[in-house]
């Protein structure tokens, strides 16, 4: 009685089995292949469509990231020639300026001694200019001596060329020589902006002492603001001047700024990569130098084998077709994929052309994955 038992538990367990659809078959080498079998009804209920890979041109898309930059030309950083106590600014980071503009007051007793210098030298100089010309009327006539005329030339012309190199350490402050007159000597000077911009950064404070090559402040013009990409040397053989990139940021990546590459590196930095510069087609002012970005740059198009978007589905971070194996079956099968375009994605076959003539799952292959995820769980 035992014995006629234990066949009829045997015999329930190969029943319970035969109803379970294993997920994979096993090949005559005993090898497992990734193989699912529909009902027909699945076929349709899913609307599974099948068909070949098709060569397509598509734009091949090298991806980059980068920040915003600003050239030379439109960034400067304002210093004070001659050092000084900062009287007064109102400028703040941000804060918009106008080129010509009052950006600071500085003050210093060096200002007065070096206004004083120029008058002082302008008053001796009117005063030996006199006493060169009498001196040369009298020579003419051999009244005085050539020794004594030319001693009152030399110092003639070397009071002169003091004059002009005093007026040009006004210069330097922003103090005009022609304008400054007895009794207009002012211990204070302006520092004017010298660009249209925003200021960028406020490195002083009222009342600091500040050495002349101390940077009191930066401003930025940003009219003229590029995207620096940074592009490995593998991409660079796919880039040229004038191709179109995409940039967007991190924060609102919907968000897209078209931009064109105006200049590609020629300096391979230790990692391999260059710098490529790329022009904002419309400014927005939102964009801030040093932002971080990234780019997409649109490449020459290139003949790939492509199947539509629907064929290609991920499953633990790997994509997946699924190749026809016969009626209602279908297998597996991991791919790599490249860029797409238009509906369609570039399957990269690395030289193995053994799927071209396969048919595979074009619509319909999500419900194939999901077929093979409950069949696992069971």
């Amino acid at each position: 009685m035992k014995q006629f038992i234990n066949i009829l538990l045997v015999g329930s367990m190969l029943t319970a089995c035969q109803h379970k659809q294993p997920p994979a078959a096993e090949t005559e080498n005993g090898k497992k292949e990734n193989l699912i079998e529909l009902t027909s009804a699945q076929l349709q209920t899913a609307g599974i469509i099948t068909g070949k890979m098709e060569k397509r041109a598509i734009a091949s898309v090298v991806k980059a990231n980068g920040q915003i930059d600003v050239p030379p030309q439109n960034m400067v950083s304002i210093s004070f020639p001659m050092g000084g106590f900062l009287k007064s600014t109102n400028l703040l980071p941000g804060m918009q300026v106008k080129k010509g503009q009052v950006i600071g007051i500085m003050e210093d007793q060096s200002f007065i001694q070096l206004q004083q210098d120029y008058l002082t030298s302008a008053a001796r100089l009117n005063y030996l200019e006199k006493e060169y010309n009498r001196q040369r009327e009298l020579n003419r006539s051999k009244a005085t001596s050539d020794k004594l005329f030319e001693q009152v030339e030399a110092e003639y012309n070397s009071q002169r060329i003091l004059k002009e190199s005093v007026a040009e350490k006004l210069s330097l402050i922003g103090v005009s020589a022609g304008r400054l007159k007895e009794g207009g000597i002012s211990k204070s000077v302006s520092i004017l902006s010298p660009i249209n911009g925003f200021v960028s950064k406020v490195n002083v404070n009222i009342g600091k002492y500040v050495m002349p090559s101390d940077v009191l402040f930066e401003i930025v013009n940003p009219s003229d603001i590029h995207l620096a990409l940074t592009v490995f040397e593998k991409d660079l053989p796919k880039l040229s001047v004038g191709q179109l990139v995409t940039a967007y940021t991190n924060n609102n990546p919907e968000k897209k700024y078209p931009c064109k590459i105006i200049l590609i590196g020629r300096d391979l930095s230790a990692n391999r990569s260059v710098e490529v510069h790329c022009h904002f087609e419309n400014y927005d002012s939102q964009l801030i130098p040093g932002t971080f970005m990234n780019g997409e740059i649109q490449a020459s198009n290139t003949d790939s084998w492509t199947l539509p978007e629907d064929a290609v589905v991920r499953y633990e971070n790997k994509e997946y077709v699924f190749c026809k194996r016969g009626n209602n079956i279908f297998e597996m099968v991991p791919v790599k994929v490249g860029n797409h375009e238009n509906g369609y994605v570039e399957v990269l076959l690395d030289n193995d052309l053994s799927l071209t003539n396969q048919e595979f799952a074009t619509k319909g292959a999500y419900s194939i994955l999901m077929k093979v995820k409950n069949t696992e769980a069971e």
